[in-house]
């Protein structure tokens, strides 16, 4: 059985590096009563994944891990032996009972939401942020493992709304289509004139495809 737990991962813990969050879990894995299913070979280790990495720096308060044990087990146990092993920085919101052959977490991730706060300058921010949204293609630059590539930001982007001094941002998060967040400000900031100024970053939800291609958050395919 695989138990898939959605967190958020919030203050102090958003200075913790992706794979720090792997050590953390695992710590935390070995400290609970479950019947973890272990890899096979000469360095057994438990049978635990993340669905997307997050930025060092980046608050979320929908993240996704899935570990695999032996046997079964209800929901509230499952729910209530993690909560107790973790901080509440790290607070598990919710846990998914799923078999064994059900897909990754991480091969049904298309998309995410994000939230991005602004403290000042924001004025110049809508202004980019209106001119970006209106416009059909708008390019930017893209750095990769193996360089910089040139991209359609504006294409990457499928949902952009402006509050009062943030935007909600719906970018594609695929191994071949990524937008990130930092990119996305850059080019906000260019349009609008300005500097990229301070701002923080939450994730809301990591997104997959139902059957009727509609965009629902991954713990519930």
């Amino acid at each position: 059985m695989k138990l898939v737990y959605v967190f958020s991962k919030t203050g102090r813990l958003r200075f913790v590096s992706h794979l720090d969050l792997q050590r953390f879990l695992l710590r935390a894995l070995n400290r609970t009563s479950l019947d973890l299913a272990f890899s096979q070979g000469f360095n057994p280790h438990p049978l635990l994944s993340l669905a997307g990495a997050l930025a060092m720096g980046y608050e979320s308060e929908y993240e996704v891990f899935e570990v695999r044990i032996n046997g079964e087990m209800g929901s509230e146990a499952a729910l209530e032996t993690m909560r107790a092993a973790l901080p509440t920085d790290l607070y598990i919101k919710d846990v998914k009972l799923r078999p064994d052959n059900h897909l990754s977490m991480m091969s049904l991730v298309k998309m995410a939401d994000y939230t991005i706060s602004f403290p000042d300058g924001f004025d110049a921010v809508r202004r980019g942020a209106e001119a970006f949204w209106n416009s059909p293609s708008v390019m930017g630059i893209r750095k990769t493992k193996s360089g910089e590539k040139e991209v359609d930001v504006r294409a990457l982007c499928k949902g952009l709304e402006i509050f009062e001094n943030s935007v909600k941002a719906r970018l594609m998060l695929t191994e071949a289509e990524t937008l990130k967040p930092d990119l996305l400000v850059d080019t906000l900031c260019r349009l609008g004139g300005c500097g990229v100024s301070e701002y923080r970053v939450m994730r809301n939800a990591l997104l997959g495809l139902d059957e009727d291609g509609m965009a629902v958050p991954i713990a519930d395919l």
